[in-house]
């Protein structure tokens, strides 16, 4: 096993929009960053280079958050190259906005494989895995606040996550170890952006009282404020980062 200088974080999802900002803002801040992607190799494999061009360590694992297995190999590849696991990123997720109505059962299935039965994967590896003192971030949406139509599988998706969130911290009692959730309101990605008109986009700008669009930075900030000894006595929390909007 590699001698660990710096601690390890594995960021999943994290080859492009927010995940690939949380790398960097990880790898900026000494951690060691396991990059992980089920299909942008291209993108993870350009930010792997990006950073360890600026001096930091980086390795890029493809693997299906929603297959315990691929999850299993994520973990052991992280702790032979880099280290043993101080921080876990669940920023995996997948949205597609359709009335319920409209779901295909196969719709259905992947929302929860991703973002639900993802995040329990990686939980449940984490729990025997994870150095004492470490920091679990899971990511849910502030759309569970809105119950905007079309988001109800999203949404029952991501609550699953909160609930996840709030009873595996005391699970792990006795471990120093946190468990939170970050939840975004809209945030300018790509995901995001893509198949909204401009006044579509506008319009989900000014909902909330600051009057933008949240950017990934925002949001990286917050995870890496979490996962610092400054958020230390924050455990079991669902922070919703929305400039106010719920």
């Amino acid at each position: 096993m590699t001698s660990q200088t710096s601690k390890v974080a594995i960021v999943t999802g994290a080859s492009r929009g927010i995940g690939a900002v949380i790398a960097r803002q990880l790898a900026s801040e000494g951690f060691a960053v396991a990059i992980n992607y089920a299909s942008s190799a291209a993108e993870a494999s350009a930010l792997v280079v990006e950073l360890r061009q600026a001096g930091h360590r980086a390795i890029a694992i493809k693997a299906d958050v929603a297959n315990a297995d691929d999850v299993r190999r994520l973990f052991e590849q992280t702790e032979t190259q880099l280290g043993k696991v101080d921080v876990l990123v669940n920023n995996a997720g997948i949205l597609k906005v359709l009335p319920l109505a409209q779901h295909s059962d196969e719709l259905f299935e992947q929302t929860f494989a991703i973002n639900t039965r993802g995040t329990f994967n990686t939980l449940r590896e984490a729990a025997t895995r994870l150095n004492t003192g470490g920091r679990i971030v899971n990511f849910s949406s502030s759309t569970v606040g809105l119950n905007l139509p079309g988001y109800a599988v999203y949404i029952a998706s991501k609550a699953a996550v909160e609930s996840l969130t709030q009873v595996f911290a005391k699970e792990l009692r006795g471990r120093s170890i946190t468990v939170n959730a970050v939840a975004p309101g809209p945030v300018a990605t790509e995901l995001f952006l893509h198949g909204k008109s401009e006044e579509q986009i506008q319009n989900f700008a000014k909902m909330p009282p600051l009057e933008r669009l949240g950017q990934p930075e925002d949001i990286a900030g917050i995870v890496a404020f979490l996962v610092s000894p400054a958020a230390a006595w924050v455990n079991g929390q669902i922070l919703r980062a929305n400039g106010g909007l719920v």
